[in-house]
C-alpha cells in the first residue's frame, strides 16, 4: 500500500513539475532577475592549487574521473560518468579557485560560469534537476566575490539573473520532487538564497522553520537519513555545514533544533566510519572524497566511538577495531532509489587497514551493472542459491555491548528456502579477534545452498598450505591475520571493490558453503596474528 501512495505522488508530482516547467511558464521565474546576491556563505571543503592549473590547461579530474577537453569547453562534451557530469554541473570545483589571486585564474573561473549560463542558462531538464540546481545554487553563493569580482556590469547583472532564476525554479520545484533528497536539497538552498539576497531577509525564520521540519521528516531519532546511505549523509552535511551559522544566528526554537539535527547527522556519519577512514559501502555508497570527508567532519560537534544500534546498522568498536553490521532494514517508499541488499553484511577494519568490505556500487561508467552490485552476493554476508533476502518487516538485531556482541537475523529466506539466518558476530581480545556465527532456524522445510561470503580488502593477500584448514590473510602493512571455520567447505575465489581512484580494484573473496539444514551452523574466526 505504502508502495501504491508513493507511486501516485510521484506521479502527481512528475505532472504538476512538467507543468511548471513549460516555456510559457518559465518566464515567471525572471521574477527575481532584480534582486541581488551576495556571496556570505562559508565552505569548509579543502582547496587544492593544482586543480586549478590542470583545468586552465583542459584537464578536469571531477569525482576521481579525468576527462580532458582539448581546450574546449567541458560543457560541450558528451560524458556517459554520471558522477563527474553532475560534478561538473554542480560546480563544487569553484572552491579550488576559492585563495587564487591572479587575475587570469580568476577570470577563467568566471568564463567557465558565463559559458554554462550561455549553454544552459535558459533551461535544461537534466542540468536543472533539484539537486544538482540547488548544489549549483550554494556554490556560485559561496563563490560570488570571485565571479563579480572584475566582471563587466554586464557579466555581473547576467551571473545575478540566472542565479535569481535557478533559486526561484527551486521555490517553485522543490516542493514538487519525486525524490525526497531533492526537496531537502532544494530547501538547503533556498535557505542560503534568503540569508544572501540583499535586503530584509524577511523569510530567513521562515525557510529555517520549513527546513528544519523537512529534515525532521527524513531523518530517523537518531539523525540517520532515511535512505541509509552514508554517501548521500555525506553529500547533505556539505550542504548543511554553510547554513549552520544561518540557524545559529536566528536563535529561535527552530533554528536550535535545526543546529541539533544536523550535529546528530554528524555524529551517524561518523558512527558509520570505519577505523580506515572510510565509511561502510552501503546502500549505494562507495569510495568518497577523503579530504572532503575529513573537512566535513571536522565540524562535528562529537564523535561516537563506541558500540550502538544505528539506523538499521549494528556497530562494534573494541581497541583498534571496528566492525560495521547491516540488518537489511528496507528504506521507505521513495528513499530506496540506491538500497542494496546487504542483509547481515559487515565490513571490518583493523587500525588503518580495511581488511573485509563490500564490492561497493557500480562504476558511473558501468551502469548497466547496478543491480549486479547491489546483489547480496556483492557482500560480506550469507546468501541462498546467490538469491537475495526478500523484504520483510523490521529486521531483528540486538546488542550486548558489554561483551562486543551482536546478534541479526532475516526471515528473507523463510518463504522461498524454510529457514530464517541468524549471524552473531563478536569481537575480541581488544578487536584482534573476530567471532562469527552464522545459524539456520527452521520454517518448514529447508532447502538450498547457504554461502557465506567475506570480501576481502585491496591488496590483501590469501596463503594457504595444502591440506591446512586455516587461510593465513598478510595485509598491506604487514599484518597477519588468520581465518579458521567449521561447518562448511572452504574456496577462494576473485572478487572486485569499487574505487574512485582505480574503477574496479582486482581483490579476493573467501568463500563457505553448506547444505541448508534445520540448525545448521557455520562458525568462522578473524585473528591477527602475533
Amino acid at each position: 500500500m505504502a508502495q501504491l501512495g508513493h507511486g501516485l505522488r510521484r506521479f502527481a508530482y512528475g505532472l504538476a513539475d512538467t507543468v511548471v516547467t513549460l516555456p510559457v511558464l518559465r518566464w515567471t521565474w525572471r521574477g527575481l532577475a532584480d534582486d541581488a546576491f551576495a556571496g556570505d556563505l562559508p565552505e569548509l571543503r579543502p582547496a587544492d592549487r593544482e586543480a586549478v592549473r590542470d583545468m586552465m590547461a583542459g584537464r578536469y579530474l571531477l569525482a576521481s574521473k579525468l576527462i580532458e577537453t582539448g581546450g574546449g569547453s567541458p560543457f560541450a562534451i558528451d560524458v556517459e560518468h554520471m558522477d563527474w557530469w553532475l560534478n561538473l554541473h554542480g560546480f563544487s570545483w569553484l572552491r579550488h579557485f576559492r585563495d587564487v589571486r591572479d587575475t587570469g585564474e580568476r577570470h577563467f573561473a568566471r568564463t567557465l560560469v558565463l559559458d554554462w549560463i550561455g549553454r544552459e542558462g535558459g533551461f535544461a531538464s537534466d542540468s536543472w534537476a533539484p539537486m544538482v540546481t540547488a548544489q549549483r545554487v550554494l556554490n556560485w553563493l559561496r563563490h560570488l566575490p570571485l565571479l563579480l569580482d572584475g566582471a563587466t556590469p554586464d557579466q555581473a547583472k547576467t551571473i545575478q539573473r540566472v542565479l535569481g532564476a535557478q533559486i526561484q525554479s527551486l521555490k517553485l520545484r522543490g516542493r514538487l520532487a519525486t525524490n525526497p533528497s531533492d526537496s531537502l536539497f532544494a530547501a538547503i538552498a533556498l535557505l542560503g538564497a534568503e540569508f544572501c539576497e540583499q535586503g530584509e531577509r524577511t523569510d530567513v525564520p521562515g525557510r529555517i522553520a520549513r527546513l528544519n521540519a523537512l529534515l525532521a521528516r527524513q531523518l530517523d531519532s537518531d539523525g540517520m537519513h532515511l535512505s541509509r546511505s552514508p554517501k548521500l549523509q555525506l553529500q547533505l552535511l556539505v550542504e548543511l555545514v554553510s547554513v549552520r551559522r544561518i540557524a545559529s544566528l536566528d536563535k529561535s526554537e527552530a533554528g536550535n533544533e535545526l543546529m541539533a539535527q544536523i550535529d546528530r547527522m554528524h555524529d551517524c556519519l561518523d558512527a558509520l566510519t570505519l577505523s580506515s577512514g572510510e565509511p561502510a559501502y552501503f546502500n549505494g555508497t562507495g569510495h568518497l572524497p577523503h579530504d572532503v570527508l575529513i573537512a566535513i567532519q571536522a565540524n562535528a560537534a562529537g564523535r561516537r566511538r563506541r558500540s550502538m544500534l544505528l539506523g538499521g546498522y549494528g556497530i562494534l568498536r573494541d581497541g583498534d577495531a571496528v566492525l560495521i553490521a547491516d540488518s537489511g532494514l528496507v528504506p521507505p517508499p521513495g528513499f530506496d532509489t540506491d538500497a542494496h541488499a546487504g542483509a547481515l553484511a559487515i565490513e571490518f577494519s583493523h587500525g588503518s587497514e580495511l581488511i573485509l568490505g563490500s564490492c561497493g556500487p557500480a562504476p558511473a561508467d558501468l551502469r548497466a551493472s547496478q543491480a549486479l552490485f547491489r546483489q547480496g552476493v556483492a557482500h560480506s554476508a550469507p546468501t541462498i542459491d546467490a538469491e537475495d533476502a526478500a523484504t520483510t518487516p523490521i529486521p531483528s538485531m540486538a546488542l550486548d555491548s558489554a561483551d562486543q556482541l551482536l546478534w541479526l537475523t532475516t526471515q528473507g529466506y523463510a518463504k522461498r528456502f524454510g529457514v530464517d539466518i541468524e549471524r552473531r558476530i563478536t569481537l575480541l581480545s581488544g578487536g584482534t579477534t573476530l567471532v562469527g556465527q552464522d545459524r539456520l532456524i527452521p520454517h518448514g522445510t529447508p532447502e538450498g545452498l547457504l554461502a557465506v561470503r567475506f570480501h576481502l580488502a585491496p591488496g590483501v593477500m590469501v596463503r594457504r598450505n595444502r591440506g591446512e584448514a586455516i587461510v593465513r590473510l598478510v595485509l598491506p602493512n604487514g599484518a597477519v591475520w588468520s581465518f579458521l571455520w567449521e561447518g562448511a567447505s572452504f574456496r577462494e575465489e576473485e572478487s572486485v571493490r569499487q574505487s574512485a581512484y582505480v574503477g574496479l580494484h582486482k581483490t579476493r573473496q573467501l568463500v563457505l558453503e553448506a547444505d541448508v539444514t534445520a540448525n545448521a551452523e557455520i562458525a568462522w574466526i578473524f585473528t591477527r596474528e602475533q
